[in-house]
């Protein structure tokens, strides 16, 4: 089994949760997972959520049955058995949650020993964080990291990943915007104690959407003008966006790709751009893309979409545990880069160019049969010795 550690309870962590209980009991269609029929050795069925961190006070105490329900979802009775803890609050946390955490009562220093203790404890395998959106900057040297750390200067991304990367051989799987996967003092640390960092900042919606559009306006050798794509959404994470940092954060990420795709930077307007509660979680998106075609006509692309954003999320999150643990089995460390450019927006390592989400795709499938292959050696090498002392 694939043991799992939940950073952040939110929504999309519930589906994620709800989701892999209902594939083991045959309950629902893996749709929405994009590797969901490709055999690489870990199967849909071998999720295992052993544990789960937040800060939020209304969910700190609650078993993960509860939690789901809390979302209108109904859950299978085995998610009583995974009760949420408090996890580390520190100054990034929105100022809108009332907290229950590690660090309301303790020193940083204990809280992060409390912290470690318990990512011993459970033993997981991959460690996924779904928290809320933070800013960061990268970090080139471990001793930034550690000096950031005991300081409390780190948002608590980094902060959690650290104390995953002490621990070692284990995967974490960044899916905000938090440099991690593009931290180089992240990706050296997991090379060197066997471990693996994935990320940066999970793209479900219109960013992989409109990447694909450039590319296909880049290879018909259209020119283009100007790009512009909002989000409006009424659920936590687009709440937490109403703090200026974090939508700074997430337009970072989300703006990214233009100059790898087209070799320029048209004028653009790509960002999350407001709050509105009645939206819920099927957010609203918006595009609108204009190009030069032959003999100086303008040409433009209107796009709009309603979006289930935090299932979009979840079908992904259980593509990148499967894949985390293969790779972790296959003896790779550091992070995978095949794996980044297909699931994110801001692909690691640092300087990674990004690629179109269709060209990305056969690169992952490429990588996975590698890593299969090295496990089907693995487990006829195993079957032979077996013979042997038979």
């Amino acid at each position: 089994m694939v043991r799992v550690m939940l950073l952040g309870q939110g929504f999309a962590a519930s589906v994620f949760a709800w989701g892999v209980m209902r594939l083991k009991k045959g309950l629902m269609e893996p749709y929405g997972i994009p590797l969901a029929r490709v055999d690489f050795g870990v199967p849909l069925t071998s999720i295992d959520v052993v544990a789960s961190v937040d800060v939020d006070a209304v969910k700190v105490g609650k078993s993960l049955y509860e939690v789901v329900r809390m979302y209108g979802l109904e859950p299978e009775p085995e998610l009583r058995e995974v009760t949420v803890m408090p996890g580390l609050k520190l100054e990034s946390t929105p100022s809108f949650i009332k907290t229950r955490a590690l660090d309301d009562n303790r020193s940083l220093a204990d809280s992060l020993a409390r912290l470690q203790e318990f990512i011993d404890e459970v033993k997981p395998h991959v460690i996924v964080d779904a928290t809320t959106t933070a800013r960061s900057s990268p970090l080139n040297v471990w001793e930034k990291v550690e000096d950031g750390v005991q300081k409390g200067t780190l948002p608590h991304p980094q902060v959690y990943a650290y104390a995953a990367l002490e621990r070692g051989d284990v995967a974490y799987v960044n899916l905000q915007p938090a440099h991690v996967a593009c931290s180089p003092a992240y990706v050296e640390r997991a090379r060197t104690k066997r471990a693996l960092v994935l990320g940066d900042d999970c793209a479900t919606g219109a960013t992989p959407l409109t990447v694909d559009i450039l590319e296909h306006l880049a290879e018909r050798g259209r020119r283009v003008l100007s790009v512009a794509q909002f989000n409006i959404g009424g659920n936590a994470d687009f709440l937490s966006l109403t703090e200026p940092d974090r939508n700074v954060a997430k337009e970072e990420t989300k703006s990214g790709s233009l100059r790898d795709i087209l070799g320029y930077e048209p004028p653009h307007f790509i960002r999350p751009t407001g709050y509105l509660e009645p939206l819920g979680d099927k957010k609203f998106v918006a595009m609108h893309v204009q190009w030069i075609s032959f003999g100086g006509f303008v040409d433009e692309m209107i796009v709009n979409m309603r979006i289930n954003d935090s299932p979009a999320l979840a079908g992904y999150m259980v593509d990148l545990v499967r894949l985390a643990y293969a790779s972790l089995k296959a003896g790779v460390y550091g992070t995978v880069p095949e794996i980044n450019l297909f699931y994110m927006k801001r692909p690691g390592p640092q300087g990674l160019k990004h690629k179109p989400k269709i060209i990305a795709y056969q690169d992952l499938l490429r990588y996975v049969r590698g890593i299969a292959a090295i496990d089907i050696v693995e487990r006829v090498f195993e079957v032979s010795q077996i013979r042997v002392a038979g």
